[in-house]
């Protein structure tokens, strides 16, 4: 191998490592302020799509949560046993899933209501270097 291969193949040189361990790093935070809720932090962004607008089909979660149907079937089954939401088929295609949240998960809306200000909280970056992280990610995910 020569020697810019040999650069380009260590640890430090590579853009996916920080954003894998940042990504965990933040993930980890939600933790403390989820639990009490019985949430996840994969479940709680549903929950947050879904007190966005409720009554979305599972395709809409999946591409609003850039996930796929086999990971989010899963999470979804959890919420509905919870009594958190409901999955419906769609009157007007079968083939369609609809997810409408219950009284219970439109009530833990206020419980949660906490939770982005703490975690931001626990973030260490000035509110413009945030606000350039968040554009740099979503150029990056475009």
């Amino acid at each position: 191998m020569d020697r810019k291969n040999i650069e380009a193949m260590k640890l430090e040189n590579q853009l996916c490592f920080p954003l894998y361990a940042a990504a965990r790093r933040v993930t980890a935070l939600y933790t403390p302020h989820l639990k009490p809720l019985g949430l996840t932090y994969t479940q709680y962004i549903v929950m947050l799509v879904l007190w966005e607008r409720d009554g979305l089909t599972v395709g809409e979660i999946c591409e609003k949560l850039m996930l796929d149907s086999g990971t989010l079937s899963p999470l979804l089954k959890k919420l509905e046993g919870e009594g958190l939401l409901e999955r419906r088929r769609s009157q007007y295609d079968d083939r369609v899933v609809v997810i409408n949240l219950t009284e219970k998960g439109k009530a833990l809306q206020e419980k949660a209501a906490h939770v982005p200000l703490e975690v931001g909280a626990c973030i260490p970056l000035a509110p413009e270097k945030a606000a350039e992280l968040y554009a740099l990610l979503y150029e990056l995910l475009k």
